[in-house]
C-alpha cells in the first residue's frame, strides 16, 4: 500500500509538499485542511507546549480558549464545499448557504478582471492591488476583533463562481501577505487539479518561490485529500480522523491513471488542445459580439460569458441536443471541462456545433 501511495499521490506532490492526508471528497478534504491549519496556528501560539487545563476543560463546552475564536479568510465568488466550515468560505450561490448558520469569518473581494487582458493591463493591475489591500485590512481588522485569521483559502480559478481568473502576480503577493501575517496559505485545487490547465496543479502557473502550506484535491484525483508541509503535521494521533480516511483502492486506480497521463503525454495534449479551444472561442466572440464575451482559460479549463443567463441556458440546451455537453457557472458563464484525452479534432467538432447553435441566435 505504501508503494502505491508513493507511485500515486506522492509522485505528484506539489512543490514544498512532503505529506498527504487522504479523504473521501472535496468538502471533507477542505474541512480537515481547515482543522489542520487551526491546530498548527494554536500550537504555534502556545509554543508547541501541551494545552493548559483551562483549554482542555473549555473545549468540551465550545468555549475559548479551548475552542479558540479563529477564522479563515476566503473570497467572494469562492466555492470550497458544503460542510459547515467549508460553507463559511463558500460565496458562489444562495442555494448552498440559505438557512445554514455560519461563522463570522472575513470575506475579501476577488479581482474582477476586464477582457481582453492585453487591453486592460493598467486597470486589472489596479483591481488586483485593491483586492490585496482589502485582504490585509481584513486580516488586521479580524485580529483586532479577537478573531485572528489562521489561514487564507483560495482557488487558482474560481470555478463554481464563474471561472474567475487572477494573474500570477496576484497570487504571489497574496502568498506573501499570508507569510507576513503568520497565516497558513491553502490552495484549493479540488476543481483545478489533475492536469486540465496544462500543468498537473494549476498553481504551478504562478511560479511561487515560497510554496503553499496546504493544497487540497479531489474529483479528477479519484480520491480526496490534501497535501501539507511538515510543520503543519498535527502533534497527536486522531486529531485528524474519520471512519474511512478516504478509500485506499482509489490509489491503485490513480497510479494507473498517472501512468497513462505520462505515457500518452496528455498534459502536452491539453496544452495544444487548450490553445486551439481558446483561439476558437476568441473567434466566436468576435463573430457573435452581441451574444458572447470574455473568453478565458488555461489549458482546456476554459469559459466564455453569454449576454445573459437565459441566453446561456438556451445555448447549452441546444448544444446538448446536438451532442455537445457544456456546463454553467457564475451568473451567465458557459464552462468547458473536457477530459485529458480531448484532442484538437475534438476542439473543431465542439466549435462547429457551438457555431451552428450561435447562428440560430442571430
Amino acid at each position: 500500500l505504501l508503494n502505491k501511495l508513493i507511485e500515486s499521490l506522492l509522485s505528484i506532490a506539489p512543490s514544498g509538499m512532503t505529506r498527504v492526508q487522504t479523504m473521501a471528497c472535496g468538502s471533507c478534504s477542505n474541512e480537515n485542511a481547515f482543522k489542520t491549519m487551526f491546530i498548527w496556528y494554536r500550537n504555534k501560539e502556545r509554543g508547541y507546549a501541551n494545552p493548559s487545563e483551562q483549554e482542555v476543560g473549555t473545549c468540551m463546552i465550545n468555549q475559548s480558549p479551548g475552542c479558540p475564536d479563529l477564522s479563515i479568510l476566503s473570497f467572494m465568488g469562492a466555492f470550497h464545499g458544503r460542510t459547515l466550515g467549508c460553507l463559511a468560505t463558500t460565496h458562489s450561490k444562495v442555494i448552498h448557504k440559505l438557512d445554514i448558520p455560519s461563522f463570522d469569518w472575513p470575506i475579501a473581494p476577488f479581482p474582477k478582471l476586464q477582457y481582453p487582458l492585453e487591453e486592460f493591463v493598467r486597470e486589472n493591475a489596479q483591481e488586483e492591488a485593491r483586492c490585496l489591500e482589502e485582504v490585509e485590512d481584513l486580516i488586521v481588522k479580524w485580529r483586532q476583533k479577537g478573531k485572528p485569521v489562521a489561514g487564507i483559502v483560495i482557488e487558482p480559478i474560481q470555478a463554481e463562481g464563474g471561472d474567475n481568473h487572477a494573474s500570477p502576480d496576484f497570487f504571489i503577493k497574496l502568498r506573501n501577505i499570508a507569510r507576513k501575517h503568520g497565516c497558513a496559505f491553502h490552495v484549493d485545487e479540488v476543481q483545478t487539479g489533475g492536469g486540465t490547465t496544462g500543468k498537473f496543479w494549476a498553481h504551478e502557473h504562478w511560479g511561487l518561490d515560497d510554496p503553499a502550506d496546504v493544497v487540497s484535491f479531489s474529483k479528477k484525483l479519484l480520491t480526496g485529500g490534501y497535501y501539507h508541509r511538515d510543520e503543519l503535521q498535527p502533534d497527536k494521533p486522531y486529531r485528524i480522523f474519520n471512519t474511512w480516511m478516504g478509500d485506499p483502492s482509489k490509489n491503485l486506480f490513480l497510479s494507473e491513471v498517472l501512468n497513462v497521463i505520462r505515457r500518452e503525454n496528455l498534459l502536452e495534449e491539453v496544452t495544444r488542445s487548450g490553445k486551439a479551444l481558446l483561439q476558437g472561442l476568441y473567434a466566436l466572440q468576435t463573430q457573435y459580439p452581441h451574444i458572447l464575451s470574455r473568453a478565458r482559460g488555461q489549458g482546456t479549463f476554459c469559459a466564455i460569458d453569454a449576454c445573459n443567463d437565459a441566453t446561456r441556458d438556451s445555448i447549452m440546451i441546444k448544444a446538448r441536443n446536438k451532442g455537445l455537453f457544456m456546463g454553467s457557472c457564475g451568473e451567465k458563464t458557459i464552462r468547458f471541462r473536457p477530459t485529458l484525452v480531448f484532442k484538437e479534432y475534438h476542439v473543431h467538432q465542439l466549435l462547429n456545433i457551438l457555431n451552428d447553435v450561435l447562428a440560430e441566435h442571430k
